[in-house]
């Protein structure tokens, strides 16, 4: 793999869309790609941005902004721009939504990349979202992708553990390279086949305050507050165990009357496995009752500090807002080491370091075909 120009004037260009607090960015960043021009509607995800990437982060409505005005804002002419990269928002096509994924208005934004991504006409495209996107729900908005004949694409599935977090995050990625460019895009292997857990990530740091104040020397490193009774009922629970591990006496009414065989949201109340995985990271994973992000050693759930970390941000990028807005700009992103790996791969295609192939790559049917 070649090394990241250490002069920035000789990397590829990039604009990102939908940047939230920067994880893609960051990734593309450290492929060796020069982020020109970043856009998000989030005011505090922009904040988040500038704070720790630059003042190249803008707010901007997808639905109104231009491709003229990107490209002005990364001092480029259409046909220059080397990579225009985003994730949509995803949650419409989350498989959480129980069907009113039909009507939410956020799955049109998928168009909207698609509408930037012509009158941008880069040398090559990157959208990441949702697996969901490419199955069922979201299939007919992948199709129109299509259209863009004069693009070679390659849509696969990855498992983020596969690119160095402990996290067994899915996600789709479709990448286009533009026909008259040297070579195809080759999904990148993975870069840890052995897993990393999530001992080995979030062990080294020390326990946040019990005032609920921030640590000291960790931005964001402060637990939730959390009442006594839930604290009393996750203290049951064991490593990999979850709701179903708590007294009857003691449980939510709601698991009083589910089977614990055959039912009942195995997550709620989960703690984690220090020598194994964390799933996906969502907005929710400071509540023990959104999922399986209870810590495997204390009574409390995950510190935003250590979620970051699962999503392989370093301790020096620092978010801002308020604790829902932290949050969900850790839960909304994309995880650096694994934009990080696509980058990369990106990079080798337009530089000619991979094979021509054939024919065009076939986008992935219904299946979940995971990469590695």
């Amino acid at each position: 793999m070649a090394a990241v120009p250490d002069d920035p004037s000789t990397r590829r260009t990039c604009i990102d869309a939908f940047c939230g607090a920067g994880g893609l960015s960051l990734g593309l960043l450290r492929a060796g790609f020069d982020v020109r021009a970043a856009f998000d509607l989030d005011h505090f995800s922009i904040e988040t941005y500038r704070r720790n990437l630059g003042p190249h982060g803008f707010e901007g409505d997808a639905n109104i902004i231009t491709g003229a005005e990107l490209l002005t804002r990364a001092e480029l002419e259409r046909d220059q721009l080397d990579l225009f990269a985003g994730g949509p928002p995803c949650q419409g096509f989350s498989k959480q939504k129980r069907g009113a994924h039909l009507g939410d208005k956020r799955n049109a934004l998928v168009l909207e990349f698609l509408r930037l991504l012509v009158e941008l006409r880069p040398k090559a495209f990157l959208l990441e979202n949702v697996p969901q996107l490419a199955q069922v729900r979201g299939r007919h908005l992948v199709d129109e992708f299509h259209e863009l004949n004069e693009y070679r694409l390659c849509g696969k599935f990855y498992v983020a553990a596969n690119y160095g977090v402990a996290q067994t995050r899915e996600r789709f990625v479709m990448v286009g390279i533009r026909g008259d460019q040297l070579s195809d895009f080759s999904s990148p292997a993975p870069t840890t086949p052995n897993w990393l857990t999530v001992g080995e990530v979030i062990g080294d740091l020390p326990e946040p305050p019990l005032d609920y104040s921030v640590h000291p020397e960790f931005h964001n490193h402060q637990t939730a507050r959390v009442t006594q009774a839930n604290v009393e009922r996750f203290s049951y629970v064991p490593q990999g165990g979850g709701w179903q591990d708590i007294p009857f006496e003691m449980r939510l009414p709601c698991h009083q009357t589910v089977d614990t065989k055959s039912g009942g949201w195995p997550d709620v109340y989960g703690r984690l496995k220090w020598d194994g995985q964390c799933p996906t990271i969502t907005g929710g994973f400071d509540s023990f009752t959104r999922g399986r992000y209870g810590h495997p050693l204390f009574d409390r759930p995950l510190t935003p500090r250590e979620a970051a970390r699962l999503q392989g941000f370093p301790d020096s990028h620092v978010f801002l807002g308020t604790r829902h807005d932290v949050r969900h700009q850790i839960g909304n992103a994309v995880p650096v080491p694994l934009a990080q790996a696509l980058g990369r791969a990106v990079l080798d295609a337009l530089e000619g370091r991979t094979p021509r192939k054939q024919q065009v790559v076939e986008l992935p049917l219904f299946d979940l075909e995971k990469a590695g």
